[in-house]
């Protein structure tokens, strides 16, 4: 029978109907909203509770839905007083936790494997925030949930905590150890997390005035749920031998790369641990690559599609785009600039921001250690050129561009039946063929030179 995910991320919320072989039936959407406060902008956790009942009810109404599946975004918790939420959700972009990150911990990466992040990205710094400005509301914090399990819990009834969200850059969790960071357990915080399920555990029923509303079944199931980019990993997870990176693309780049090593990890790189649905460390590298792409193409370019021959001139001139032009990355710290004189055709600045992604992804790979396929999710695997150019720049491994818009729905769907034999494996793509292009081994030497790599 079928089941639905309850996908809230930062941009949209989702409920979608998957059927027995993990493939989307129906769904319905919704831009996610922030509220400006006061206190603080916050997560707009109700307008979500209200329109995803609705939405469950017209699709329970069309299927008989035996499973539901929370799946949320990361850097977000709701610290409850019992039956309500104590403070509301702060909105991970809101800085106002910048105003205490100096009095949290002098230096968590080397036991949490994640580097200190601005505003409220780090769940710890939101707590120390909250702590500090809201003393009396945070006194009567009687637990903590991660986004995925506070929509368990308002499906169930049933308050559980789970490693994936923990697990993501929250400076709460020691993932060598596979348990609660000191700064968790010292701040008495570790205490106010209810038990920890893996994400596939069965919380229990929908509660009944649910069922009541929506006309869902009441032995309808609630999966304890997990944290967004590693319900679209596990597909990979349960599918491949280890070693192989996923790259997911969009606004973020961001390879993980299952069986390399922690020891390799270094903060002032945009490098960090993640936590697979196994409670397994995912060494992990980032950069704004989409934001970048924007900038260095520009509004008329960005969705030009770059022949081989745009590229060759490029490198044949010598011009370059030089990190980072974002804040994130390996490139932390440094400025970017544009050496040499690009005209305004399309595919030249194109291939330009092609060019300036692949060599960045490179080095974030080299960093990493990473090993096996590479699997490019996301808008980039339509970027022909960046995968053709990944693929000549990192012969050692394969670059796998793969279209598969429902990562995220199809993890859930793999949560649900785990312990199965589902009968299903993600199958790798057709490798990128490499460009070759003349010249781009010294371009790419001339590059990492004036970039400091």
């Amino acid at each position: 029978m079928p089941i639905a995910v309850l996908d809230i991320g930062k941009t949209n919320a989702k409920v979608i109907v998957v059927d027995d072989a993990g493939e989307p039936l129906a769904s319905r959407s919704r831009p996610s909203a922030v509220l400006p406060g006061p206190p603080y902008p916050a997560l707009d956790l109700d307008g979500v509770w209200a329109w995803a009942v609705t939405a469950l009810a017209e699709l329970a109404g069309e299927h008989r839905i035996e499973a539901i599946v929370p799946v949320a975004h990361g850097a977000a918790a709701v610290l409850m007083a019992g039956e309500e939420p104590a403070l509301p959700a702060l909105d991970y972009e809101f800085a106002g936790p910048d105003e205490t990150a100096a009095t949290l911990a002098p230096d968590p990466f080397k036991e949490t494997a994640s580097p200190t992040l601005p505003a409220g990205l780090n769940v710890a710094a939101q707590l120390h925030w909250q702590e500090v400005r809201f003393p009396q509301a945070f006194a009567r914090v009687t637990d903590i949930l991660m986004l995925p399990q506070y929509w368990a819990w308002r499906l169930s009834g049933v308050k559980a905590s789970e490693a994936t969200s923990l697990g993501a850059h929250t400076h709460l969790w020691n993932p060598r150890e596979r348990g609660f960071s000191g700064l968790a357990r010292r701040r008495g915080w570790a205490e106010r997390f209810p038990p920890l399920r893996f994400a596939w555990e069965v919380l229990g029923p929908v509660q009944p005035e649910l069922a009541a509303a929506t006309g869902l079944p009441a032995d309808c199931r609630v999966l304890a749920g997990i944290h967004d980019s590693n319900a679209s990993f596990l597909p990979h997870l349960v599918s491949r031998q280890v070693p192989f990176t996923v790259l997911s693309t969009g606004t973020w780049v961001i390879a993980m790369a299952a069986g390399a090593s922690l020891d390799r990890l270094d903060p002032a790189a945009d490098m960090l641990a993640n936590v697979d649905a196994r409670r397994d460390p995912v060494p992990c590298a980032r950069f704004m690559g989409g934001r970048e792409v924007e900038l260095v193409a520009g509004a008329d370019a960005v969705r030009a599609a770059a022949s081989p021959e745009d590229v060759a001139r490029i490198v044949a001139r010598g011009v370059m785009a030089l990190p980072a032009c974002v804040a994130s990355g390996p490139f932390l710290g440094q400025k970017g600039r544009i050496v040499g004189e690009i005209g305004p055709e399309p595919g030249e600045r194109a291939a330009l921001a092609a060019l300036y992604a692949a060599l960045v992804v490179e080095v974030m790979l080299e960093k990493l250690g990473a090993a096996g396929p590479v699997v490019v999710e996301g808008s980039f695997h339509r970027n022909a050129a960046f995968c053709g150019l990944l693929a000549a720049l990192r012969p050692e491994q394969s670059v796998h561009p793969t279209d598969d818009p429902s990562g995220t729905a199809r993890g859930a769907w793999l949560l649900s039946r785990w312990g199965e034999d589902v009968g299903w494996r993600a199958e790798l793509e057709a490798a990128a063929t490499p460009w070759r292009i003349e010249g781009l081994a010294g371009y790419r030497a001339r590059w990492r030179e004036l970039a400091g790599a």
